[in-house]
């Protein structure tokens, strides 16, 4: 099958050279002309260090890569999605399927990514989100992982899963594509929060204590939003969360971490020298549960701290002080 990435970030990297060992036909597409030589001449993505690039790997910077393949996958930063998508949408094959495997909710519009490319390709195409507990850096070397394929279509769910399912690469189908993009999304958010809590030199209770309540919110915010509770319970949900707020893998987590710590929230972003996702999703997930009425108390936290320049230990000992609960009338499962 013709297959073309578009974005050699780490994820946009290990998904292609995933893609090249099943038997397909990959071209990986470089925002920059520079980066994409560099990853034809030495074979390796800086990103995923010790990795070597396939040999049947394809790379340009020429968005004219997708002309005629089966299957287009979006891998840019949220933020890039938008103006991609609008790019491609009139090279794009009357029957291609589209992959969404960025993560996030765009600033202004609280569009989720499948949303923004449907709205923008005028929803011409199936558009399927890939998502789940899975490092690039993990997956570029073949560390068994799961994850899902999520959309309305069956159909078009089941062709990417077959598509990426391989020995090392189990993939899942399911319609709940509100879910499994929510989650995607509010996890890098928890990684911010369980980071800080690092940061701090505060224990696993606290970490666990903010990834427990923090998946029951954003199972809130879902529900609220047509999502199906136990999409929350899966690998977008429960496993996404585990491994993006304990690894030192994941950006958002190693941010939070600086932050915790007492660097000002724009220099440890910077210093990440990466896209940290939850930074972004903080704002559009307020604004989400602001539109339907759903509580979340530690996404409101996590905003004072990255926008309002709250310290992290003022806002946990809010937080703790809110008033009591019983907690099985907030349960999400």
């Amino acid at each position: 099958m013709k297959v073309a990435v578009l974005g050699s970030g780490g994820w946009g990297t290990a998904l292609a050279m995933l893609l090249v060992e099943n038997g397909h036909d990959v071209t990986l597409w470089s925002y920059q002309a520079e980066e994409s030589r560099h990853l034809a001449e030495t074979g390796e993505n800086p990103l995923l260090p010790g990795v070597k690039l396939p040999q049947g790997l394809t790379y340009t910077s020429d968005l004219a890569c997708v002309t005629g393949c089966a299957v287009v996958v979006m891998a840019t930063p949220s933020f890039g999605v938008r103006s991609t998508a609008g790019q491609v949408k009139e090279l794009l094959a009357p029957d291609a399927i589209l992959v969404s495997v960025s993560k996030g909710i765009e600033k202004g519009t609280s569009l989720r990514m499948t949303q923004i490319i449907r709205e923008v390709t005028e929803d011409k195409w199936p558009v399927v989100a890939l998502s789940g507990p899975s490092h690039a850096e993990e997956v570029a070397r073949q560390v068994p992982t799961a994850v899902v394929s999520a959309c309305p279509d069956q159909t078009a769910a089941e062709v990417v899963q077959d598509l990426f399912i391989n020995d090392h690469f189990r993939v899942y189908s399911s319609s709940d594509v509100i879910g499994v993009e929510l989650g995607a999304a509010l996890k890098n958010v928890m990684a911010l929060c369980t980071g800080c809590c690092t940061g701090m030199g505060l224990g696993d209770n606290t970490k666990a204590m903010l990834m427990t309540r923090g998946l029951a919110e954003t199972a809130r915010l879902g529900t609220a939003l047509g999502a199906r509770k136990d999409t929350f319970a899966g690998l977008a949900g429960m496993g996404d969360l585990i491994v993006t707020c304990t690894s030192m893998n994941s950006r958002n987590y190693r941010a939070g971490i600086l932050i915790g710590q007492g660097t000002p929230v724009q220099e440890a972003i910077e210093k990440i020298g990466a896209v940290v996702e939850g930074y972004y999703a903080v704002d559009s997930a307020r604004e989400l549960a602001a539109q339907v009425g759903v509580e979340m108390p530690i996404t409101l936290a996590a905003y004072d701290v990255l926008y309002r320049d709250r310290d992290p230990r003022e806002v946990l000992l809010s937080l703790m002080r809110r008033e009591k609960r019983h907690e099985i009338e907030e349960t999400w499962f």
